[in-house]
């Protein structure tokens, strides 16, 4: 899990907003391949799936007021589809929420 600790609230539906629009053009453009993710969110969390190859989510955040829990699923980690991904929102991170609201990040258990 990653812990991001920000100096504003990040509102869930803003914050899936923007992986619609962002994500899956640049997956699109890193992997050369077709496949498309669904990111499903409520009120306060978010969950990239792919029903069609993979059981449950592939990553869940979680927003607890200024903290964002990112959770990776156990069940993929060696999938290069999901390592991908992964690196994709590493650097959206710096985007949005934006490197000056982040006060840190940190790996949690």
């Amino acid at each position: 899990m990653k812990i991001i600790n920000t100096d504003t609230p990040i509102n869930a539906s803003d914050y899936a907003d923007f992986l619609r629009q962002k994500l899956l053009p640049l997956f699109k453009e890193r992997r050369q391949v077709e496949l498309t993710f669904n990111i499903v969110n409520t009120d306060d969390s978010i969950e990239i799936q792919n029903t069609d190859i993979y059981d449950g989510f592939l990553f869940r955040f979680e927003f607890k007021g200024n903290e964002v829990d990112v959770i990776k699923s156990e069940h993929y980690t060696d999938d290069v589809n999901v390592l991908t991904l992964e690196d994709i929102l590493n650097n959206l991170y710096m985007e949005f929420p934006g490197r000056d609201n982040i006060s840190l990040i940190e790996e949690g258990s």
